[in-house]
């Protein structure tokens, strides 16, 4: 969700489906955990493999740097765990931030009344066509996350976005590698927001598989740019750039899907000819490599 920062498998209006797992003395918790587990699974792994098999024939013709295949990259492991560890995650927290945030905000505790608040949406916004309300929601969280992802890289907060950025080898299946906490400040906190705004969970059915699509694509190991599309959509190139080092590149094009925040703010970069090739974080030689250590990296700085 720095594509959109979204992780794969998001995208749908899980609230409605399974606001008990939040009423533990109605239902069994370790049962729903499990339950909810496997939900996940089965939704990303098809979405996996599909992902794999069209970014493996894209980059065989326009690799923007040739060499080693995705399936050989180093640290496969650890994207692999985060590509099917985080949509778990973030589907658990984004449900409990919209609970906590229906008790704390509008007073309301029931499980049943909670499903009616957010089933549809509520307030002006939900009155308004989905697709329209798919379209605000796909520009303020864009428009958000531009900031939050400036936030993220610099002061306190770029420990925890250092550990999407220490990928050397960046590829499709990098887009999901996020710290938890990474993950709560940004993509799941946006959705919570507009969520609580009024806006309809149905927005999710429409704009997941997008998001998940487009959040694969700008990582993908690819030579586009799109030409002069370059200045309305995030390509690959775009954000390859954002992964290079601070000095070439790295605090530049923050953008998840629209290039106009990075131009209208000064952040905008996309030389002539040129194409990034070196990747990650600046201190790579001591920066772990396996998920725990560096799930425990920003707790350790």
């Amino acid at each position: 969700m720095v594509l959109s920062q979204s992780e794969p498998g998001s995208g749908t209006p899980e609230l409605a489906a399974r606001p008990g797992f939040w009423y533990a003395g109605r239902m069994n918790l370790p049962t729903e955990v499990v339950e909810m587990l496997g939900q996940t699974l089965a939704k990303v792994a098809p979405v996996t493999i599909a992902l794999a098999l069209v970014f493996s024939v894209l980059a065989h013709f326009w690799a923007c740097n040739p060499g080693r295949p995705w399936w050989r990259k180093r640290e496969l492991v650890t994207d692999v765990c985060y590509w099917f560890l985080v949509p778990l995650f973030a589907r658990v927290f984004r449900i409990g931030l919209l609970v906590l945030g229906a008790a704390l905000v509008f007073g309301i505790r029931d499980a049943d009344e909670l499903i009616a608040f957010y089933d549809n949406g509520h307030g002006p916004l939900s009155r308004l066509p989905l697709w329209l309300q798919a379209i605000l929601f796909l520009v303020a969280a864009d428009f958000m996350m531009y900031w939050l992802h400036r936030m993220f890289h610099g002061g306190g907060f770029w420990k925890y976005h250092a550990i999407h950025h220490s990928s050397e080898d960046v590829d499709w299946i990098s887009a999901a590698r996020f710290h938890p906490v990474n993950l709560l400040l940004g993509t799941i906190g946006v959705d919570v927001v507009l969520l609580m705004a009024g806006i309809s969970p149905g927005v999710m059915l429409w704009l997941g598989p997008f998001n998940i699509f487009h959040s694969a694509f700008v990582h993908a190991n690819l030579n586009w740019t799109l030409g002069p599309f370059k200045y309305v959509v995030a390509t690959p190139v775009f954000h390859r750039w954002h992964h290079t080092s601070r000095q070439e590149g790295g605090d530049t094009n923050f953008a998840g899907t629209f290039p106009l925040w990075d131009i209208l703010f000064g952040t905008f970069r996309m030389p002539k000819g040129t194409l990034p090739d070196q990747y990650g974080v600046d201190d790579r030689s001591s920066f772990p490599r396996e998920i725990i250590g560096q799930l425990a990296y920003p707790f350790r700085k």
